[in-house]
C-alpha cells in the first residue's frame, strides 16, 4: 500500500502502517519468501511486525483493515467501541478484478500462493486508494 501511496504523491494525506493479530512474529520483517517475490514486481517490504494496538491504532487511523474473517471477527473483538468498529474493513472489500472474499495465507502454499496474494494486494490497493480519494 505504501508503494500506492508514493505512486500517488499520497504521502502528506495519507499514513499506513501493518500490524498482526498476535505478537508471534513481532520486531521481525516480512517472510523472506514473500520479500523475494515482492522485489520481483519493485516493492520493499521495510515494515517490521508488530502487534494491534487498539488503544493507539483506532486513534491514529480512520480504517483498520484486516484480510480474512477470522482478522475481521479479531479486530471486532479489539474495538473499544461502535465508532472503532465503524473503521474496520476487510481488503478484499476493495478488489476491483478478483472476486475472492479474503486474501489467502501463502505461507503453506508454495510459490504460487506468494503471487496470488500479491496479485490480490494489488488489485485492492488500487480500489483502496480510488475509495480513499473518493472520501469514501
Amino acid at each position: 500500500m505504501n508503494a500506492y501511496i508514493e505512486k500517488e504523491n499520497l504521502g502528506n494525506e495519507i499514513a499506513c502502517d501493518s500490524a498482526g493479530i498476535i505478537g508471534y512474529h513481532e520486531g521481525e520483517q516480512a517472510d523472506r519468501r514473500m520479500q523475494t517475490h515482492a522485489i520481483k514486481r519493485g516493492y520493499n517490504l521495510t515494515s517490521i511486525s508488530r502487534p494491534v494496538n487498539p488503544d493507539v491504532d483506532f486513534d491514529r487511523f480512520d480504517m483498520v483493515i484486516g484480510m480474512d474473517d477470522q482478522n475481521i471477527r479479531d479486530l471486532q473483538s479489539l474495538a473499544r467501541t461502535e465508532s472503532d468498529r465503524k473503521k474496520i474493513y476487510k481488503m478484499t472489500d476493495f478488489l476491483e478484478e478478483f472476486g475472492y472474499d479474503s486474501v489467502p495465507d501463502p505461507y503453506y502454499g508454495g510459490e504460487e500462493g506468494f503471487e496470488l496474494v500479491l496479485d490480490l494486494l494489488e488489485d485492492a490497493c488500487n480500489g483502496l486508494i480510488k475509495h480513499i480519494q473518493n472520501g469514501k
